[in-house]
């Protein structure tokens, strides 16, 4: 019986622990719509986020009314996270199809077509009839094909001044190489005529030489003819 009596008494305090943080969370959550009313948004937020720590059965309204909190915050990215929280826990079509259509706003004015595209997808899969969502849908798909078209225009311009540069530097090889050629031409040129005139000089050092070697050597005779006249 004791055993019975004890496990009675914890369950009466988890219940009444389970409806304080029920109340606390609603009560968190109406304080943060009522800032979020008076564009108080960084109020509303903290509120929002004390409702989701008190109570997950708050996940879904919470992380939504937090998203679109944190987006007036200019906290886009944020935002985006906890609107994927919220679509992960509602199972309302009707809001899940506002959860993406949100999304896909931001994902626009970030100038992110292609997610925003596929977020108004998603958005119409929830709820077909919406007439917005159909039209963004369909400028989100315009703008995305205009940006691919600019990107591939711009890959081509990159392309052609990668190809117009790669031409210009082979250009620029190709002088600097008939540049040296001609330069080594020239070297070879100045060579060739300093050898020249070397051999020039030699020659003319060496017949010089031979000349007077011969003048010695007729000097030479003409001493010994004399000497072998008078002995004789």
């Amino acid at each position: 019986m004791r055993i019975i009596k004890y496990i009675f008494i914890i369950a009466i305090i988890l219940l009444a622990n389970n409806a304080y943080a029920q109340r606390s969370a609603k009560e968190h959550l109406r304080k943060g719509n009522k800032h979020y009313s008076d564009s108080i948004y960084d109020k509303a937020a903290v509120n929002y986020l004390k409702a989701l720590e008190m109570d997950p059965a708050y996940e879904s309204i919470a992380n939504y009314n937090l998203g679109n909190a944190l987006l007036f915050q200019n906290k886009a990215k944020d935002a985006i996270r906890h609107f994927n929280e919220a679509a992960a826990h509602e199972t309302d079509k009707k809001k899940l199809a506002e959860i993406h259509h949100n999304t896909g706003v931001i994902y626009q004015a970030a100038k992110d077509y292609a997610n925003a595209v596929e977020s108004y997808k998603q958005s119409l899969r929830e709820n077909p009839h919406d007439h917005t969502t159909r039209y963004n849908l369909a400028l989100a798909m315009e703008l995305l094909k205009k940006q691919q078209q600019e990107q591939q225009q711009q890959n081509q311009n990159n392309k052609q001044e990668q190809e117009k540069k790669e031409q210009e530097k082979q250009e620029q090889q190709q002088q600097e190489q008939q540049k040296q050629d001609q330069q080594r031409q020239q070297n070879q040129q100045k060579e060739e005529e300093i050898s020249k005139e070397n051999a020039e000089q030699l020659l003319e050092s060496a017949m010089q030489d031979e000349k007077d070697v011969q003048e010695k050597v007729k000097k030479l005779m003409q001493i010994k003819g004399r000497k072998l006249d008078k002995d004789w």
